[in-house]
């Protein structure tokens, strides 16, 4: 009996080395998730203390908003677009100084990256998901001021209100250039400047090539939605406006 087993197997050994398995096709097909589909009582029974948890922090309030901020709000500058670059200068500071011992001067986060409004009233965890869905994280860059030039110059360009704090913009009644502060001091081409920004943006998202010429890229691993949790936690009024950190003066 032991031999006839191991004929056998001898033999489908055999046979399978001559006929390698082959994949013949690949089918697919689109299942809708709708009230069709009848919820299977014994998962829902497992999920539903971790979906509770989960709506228990997302739903936590965090602080309060007196009036919906948003993105289009403004034509060079919106008030939800400045909070966003608020939180990632202000929460980016302490992080990057206690590792470098160097000051963050300017931060900059891309319009399309925002995906919903901040409504008036609570405000939550879940609104920072609402509002960054996206796994992006902080990183600070040192540039030159002449490739602070090139920044400026790409807002210029832009036809929305990019996100942007720590520096202003200064434009003319026909769009020219009068002038670049960073930190209330005029730009300086010769110098270093620090500037606090997303990963996505350095990668070459948003047509944002300039960044690729930075001497050093510290990445702070630190999701910008957490940094929005934070921020929120800190303070009990969430605030901000249209300001003047990019205007267009309209007298000569």
């Amino acid at each position: 009996m032991k031999q006839f087993v191991l004929f056998i197997t001898i033999g489908l050994l055999i046979s399978c080395a001559r006929e390698p398995s082959r994949l013949h096709a690949v089918s697919g097909e689109q299942v809708p998730v709708n009230s069709v589909i009848i919820p299977d009582d014994s998962i829902e029974s497992f999920i539903k203390p971790y979906r509770k948890r989960v709506n228990e922090v997302l739903d936590s309030v965090l602080a309060y908003a007196p009036v919906t901020l948003q993105k289009t709000d403004g034509e060079l500058n919106s008030s939800e677009g400045n909070l966003m670059a608020d939180i990632i200068l202000t929460q980016a500071r302490p992080i990057f100084k206690s590792r470098t011992g160097k000051e963050v001067n300017m931060a900059l986060m891309n319009y399309g990256g925002i995906r919903n409004v901040i409504s008036a009233g609570p405000v939550t965890a879940r609104t920072a998901f609402e509002v960054m869905p996206f796994e992006n994280f902080i990183v600070v860059l040192e540039l030159s001021g002449s490739t602070v030039r090139e920044m400026v110059q790409y807002l210029i360009a832009s036809d929305r209100p990019q996100p942007m704090a720590g520096f202003q913009i200064v434009l003319g009644p026909e769009g020219d250039l009068r002038a670049v502060n960073v930190g209330g001091a005029p730009l300086d081409e010769r110098k270093t400047y620090y500037l606090a920004t997303i990963d996505y943006l350095l990668e070459g998202g948003g047509n944002a090539d300039f960044l690729k010429q930075n001497t050093q890229v510290t990445d702070l691993n630190y999701l910008v939605r957490n940094a929005m949790i934070d921020y929120f936690t800190a303070v009990d009024t969430v605030k901000a406006r249209v300001d003047d950190r990019f205007i267009k003066k309209m007298n000569p």
